[in-house]
């Protein structure tokens, strides 16, 4: 386990360090602390968990896991 979690909110999924609860996901409109420094409110649809990482949460996320980053694909023309 990480001692993160993902959650979408802000039009984004972010990843935070607060406690989650038990069982679940956060309840929509629970607002949470995320690893970019934002203080926003949790959306728990179907929908929203298809949105794209917020990039400074993946950033610190993949740096808390010790997992580098992939390096972006260089297309070959």
């Amino acid at each position: 386990m990480h001692p993160f979690h993902w959650v979408p909110a802000d039009g984004a999924r972010h990843a935070s360090r607060d406690s989650k609860p038990t069982g679940g996901n956060y309840p929509t409109g629970t607002f949470v602390t995320t690893l970019c420094g934002s203080y926003v409110a949790a959306d728990n649809s179907d929908m929203a968990w298809l949105w794209e990482s917020c990039p400074a949460c993946n950033k610190a996320a993949h740096e808390l896991a010790g997992v580098p980053m992939a390096r972006p694909r260089v297309d070959a023309r």
